[in-house]
């Protein structure tokens, strides 16, 4: 029988947490305990986290937060992200909650003050992939550029069991970029969920020719002269916010963050389990962990 390769799923917290809540939300019902605490996101991240490690099997699992939204980048960046309205005020016991959940299962609740998840993120996949796979779980497009050899992202898609995994051909054919382009692509146009602005006036459609032609932003800096003059001069007059947004832009892979890969072992022990659905009075979900 050929052996399991051993595998480990980084999920980014948020970015499920978020989804659940949203995805119920919209029907104007939160589902509430009896004591009226509101566990509509957290009852939905367990659905979408349970199908993924289902669906790919892990050996390992580790969990990735953001700790506050004061980082580095906001240092850099005074608008980074200041288009953000405050979370719906349901969702605000429901971020503790979502953790005891996860430690609950015997997955590590990983977060650095200062940073975003995705740098956590970043970080360890940099970390296991030279010996283990690693599948990166988000909805987050910027994670594309952890993608190599050993770097999966899956991306959830609309609907329950829906993702897109993506290595690099997958992302060549259907982005026609590589994974360090995704991170070109940004400092080109901006992010407005990020609310950083990119080079004003450069659409997607030109950065990604652009890109292909040139490779990268220093090779379209190179060859400034044979663009088309409009494209030039928007270039040349935002070309500090354009090497800043691509800073903003790069995930980091360096954070002083250490997790051994013997506190991520998926073994959940079902009696833990069990007690914590009890006390969120999760019925409708007991039937996941037998």
């Amino acid at each position: 029988m050929e052996e399991k390769k051993e595998s480990v799923l980084l999920v980014d917290g948020m970015a499920l947490l978020f989804r659940a809540y949203y995805a119920s939300a919209v029907t104007g019902y939160i589902k509430r305990t009896s004591a009226g605490v509101p566990v509509n996101a957290v009852y939905g991240f367990v659905r979408y986290f349970w199908d993924a490690v289902q669906t790919f099997g892990p050996s390992h699992v580790i969990c990735c937060w953001d700790m506050g939204s004061r980082t580095f980048r906001t240092e850099q960046f005074v608008h980074y992200k200041a288009n953000r309205s405050e979370p719906p005020l349901e969702m605000l016991p429901q971020f503790d909650l979502v953790k005891e959940v996860v430690s609950s299962f015997g997955v590590p609740n990983v977060g650095i003050p200062g940073y975003e998840a995705d740098d956590c993120i970043g970080t360890l996949a940099r970390t296991f992939s030279p010996e283990l796979d690693v599948y990166v779980l988000t909805g987050d497009h910027d994670l594309l550029q952890l993608v190599d050899e050993r770097v999966k992202v899956v991306i959830l898609k609309k609907g329950h069991g829906n993702y897109a995994v993506y290595d690099g051909a997958l992302l060549l054919e259907e982005k026609k970029l590589t994974p360090k382009q995704i991170i070109d692509l940004k400092g080109l146009i901006g992010d407005t969920s990020d609310n950083y602005p990119g080079v004003k006036g450069i659409g997607e459609k030109t950065a990604v020719k652009l890109l292909s032609e040139y490779g990268s932003i220093e090779g379209i800096l190179e060859n400034l002269d044979k663009l088309p003059k409009g494209v030039r001069a928007k270039i040349e007059q935002d070309l500090e916010m354009l090497h800043l947004c691509r800073d903003l832009a790069t995930i980091r892979c360096d954070v002083p963050l250490s997790c051994l890969l013997e506190e991520c072992v998926w073994v959940p022990d079902p009696h833990l389990v069990r007690s914590k659905f009890e006390e969120l009075e999760f019925k409708g979900l007991m039937k996941l962990i037998g």
